[in-house]
């Protein structure tokens, strides 16, 4: 029973949670982006090299084998997006984790008494010296 509850507590985790919905969304996001490369960006690429589909271009090494590279280069072209996408994405999470400036203190120390005394003080309350 030990192993079961472990797991249940590593499952509903919030890590374990996010990181399944961000393979679904990463899934669901490459192929937005084969979309976009093979049936927007890859067509006018392919009429200014003279094929209509680019992914057809090879080159015959014999009567069976060719070497497809339009798909290889569809496929680089759909990497080259998608780990664009995820340096934006990354870059805006560190900029939103970067720590906040340490906040203006308000109380500092009596050179006498060695209290924390407020910042406006003039007189420290605990030993009554005057303050600078």
């Amino acid at each position: 029973m030990g192993m079961l509850k472990e797991f249940k507590e590593f499952a509903v985790k919030g890590n374990a949670i996010d990181m399944a919905v961000g393979l679904v969304v990463g899934a669901a996001f490459g192929k937005i982006v084969s979309s976009l490369v093979n049936d927007v960006i890859m067509p006018p690429v392919g009429l200014l090299l003279g094929k209509e589909d680019f992914s057809s271009l090879a080159i015959k090494l014999n009567a069976e084998t060719s070497l497809k590279y339009g798909l290889f280069i569809n496929n680089v072209i759909d990497f080259a997006i998608v780990a664009f996408a995820i340096f934006l994405v990354v870059k805006q999470i560190n900029r939103l984790k970067k720590a906040p400036p340490p906040a203006e203190p308000t109380t500092k120390e009596c050179p006498k008494c060695r209290s924390i005394i407020p910042l406006k003080a003039s007189r420290c309350p605990f030993c009554t010296s005057e303050l600078a």
